[in-house]
């Protein structure tokens, strides 16, 4: 069981890695973010936050979700939400430094390239943190509330949830394109195809 634990909680912390790198990667290839991004790179833009500075936006977005959970439904709160908070913002400044060491010219192919690789770092982080099952984080923890409340079906709140981050993110000036109409359509099914693989993986080991 402690042995458990101990892969879940490094598996948890791989997945923020992979995510938080996501972001920023999509973020710097300037295409479009996912729905979550582009509700972070618009409260950077109303708070006057410099690209570099989207790492601090993340936390206060994250933050103020926790403290809305916190006061609709606390159990949706645990250890493995602040284990995803408390590294994301550094990790996400972390990824912008690793995307312009990796692409230091900015060309369409290079920003293709980027996304594309933005997008698959997300969809495993996200799948790893899933595997890992230690708690939820700030959005999924406000979708579960949200759901709770309407009593709607999960995917249905989710996708609406999903709209309303990006209408928001892009009323705040986040930046809307193509990356966010792709994740928006395959970041379910490949996140699945992912979760799988490695649950499949895990068992086999």
């Amino acid at each position: 069981m402690k042995k458990d634990r101990v892969v879940n909680l490094v598996l948890a912390i791989i997945g923020i890695f992979f995510v938080g790198t996501g972001v920023a990667f999509n973020a710097a290839a300037s295409l479009g973010n996912d729905p979550i991004g582009i509700m972070y790179d618009g409260i950077r833009n109303v708070a006057n936050l410099s690209p570099e500075q989207l790492g601090f936006a993340t936390n206060i977005v994250n933050i103020s979700l926790v403290m809305l959970v916190l006061t609709q439904d606390r159990h949706y709160i645990s250890i493995g939400t602040f284990i995803y908070i408390v590294p994301y913002g550094v990790i996400v400044d972390m990824g912008r430094k690793i995307y312009y060491a990796l692409f230091k010219v900015q060309t369409l192919p290079t920003q293709i390239f980027g996304a594309v690789m933005g997008c698959l770092f997300l969809y495993l982080g996200v799948a790893l943190y899933i595997v890992a099952d230690i708690g939820l984080d700030p959005f999924t923890g406000i979708v579960m509330v949200l759901k709770d409340k309407s009593k709607k079906d999960f995917k249905i709140v989710k996708i609406c949830f999903d709209v309303m981050c990006v209408l928001i993110g892009f009323a705040l000036g986040g930046k809307l394109g193509v990356i966010t109409i792709i994740t928006a359509v395959t970041a379910g099914p490949v996140i699945q195809i992912f979760a799988n693989c490695i649950r499949a993986q895990l068992n086999r080991l």
